[in-house]
């Protein structure tokens, strides 16, 4: 039976690093998915793909996935920071929120690369599906960041800031 991560006050910079590295790769590669549709279907009707679009999208997304994978490993293998003594309920729902960010940012490129190399078509939809899932719940994760910043002002937000 595995030990618990041990209990951290901050995130390392290894972990801040791949934080913001996937959040860059998720808002370019969502604002620069237009016209993925095109290119998939041309894609499984055995057509040339052309222009950088696709390419960039097809392969960030695969980078993203290595990101995601990455991020989770390093999160089991060090933990993350965590508040001594008994989770408040806030605590807890940010303790879910997290969870269901990770599984949407793995579902997201994983069912993305199961259409495109799989070439499967059916798995599409679903992919667009996650992907806005994704998109509302990276928009609440960062509306309770500024909450905390500004609100609260409990310092949180300063966690995943590279330079302090």
């Amino acid at each position: 039976m595995a030990s618990a991560p041990p209990t951290k006050t901050s995130y390392s910079a290894l972990q801040i690093g791949l934080h913001w590295a996937t959040a860059l790769l998720i808002a370019a590669n969502y604002f620069i998915s237009d016209g993925m549709g095109e290119a998939l279907d041309a894609h499984l009707a055995g057509d040339p793909v052309v222009g950088l679009t696709p390419v960039w999208h097809v392969w960030a997304g695969s980078v993203l996935l290595v990101l995601v994978i990455a991020r989770l490993a390093v999160r089991f293998l060090t933990g993350a920071p965590q508040t001594p003594g008994r989770k408040t309920l806030a605590e807890r729902a940010a303790d879910v929120g997290h969870w269901v960010l990770y599984g949407l940012m793995l579902a997201t490129p994983a069912l993305g690369a199961l259409t495109w190399f799989g070439k499967l078509d059916s798995t599409g939809d679903l992919h667009v599906l996650v992907m806005n899932a994704l998109m509302i719940t990276i928009l609440g994760h960062a509306a309770m960041a500024i909450f905390h910043h500004y609100v609260l002002k409990d310092r949180l937000l300063a966690k995943m800031i590279p330079l302090r």
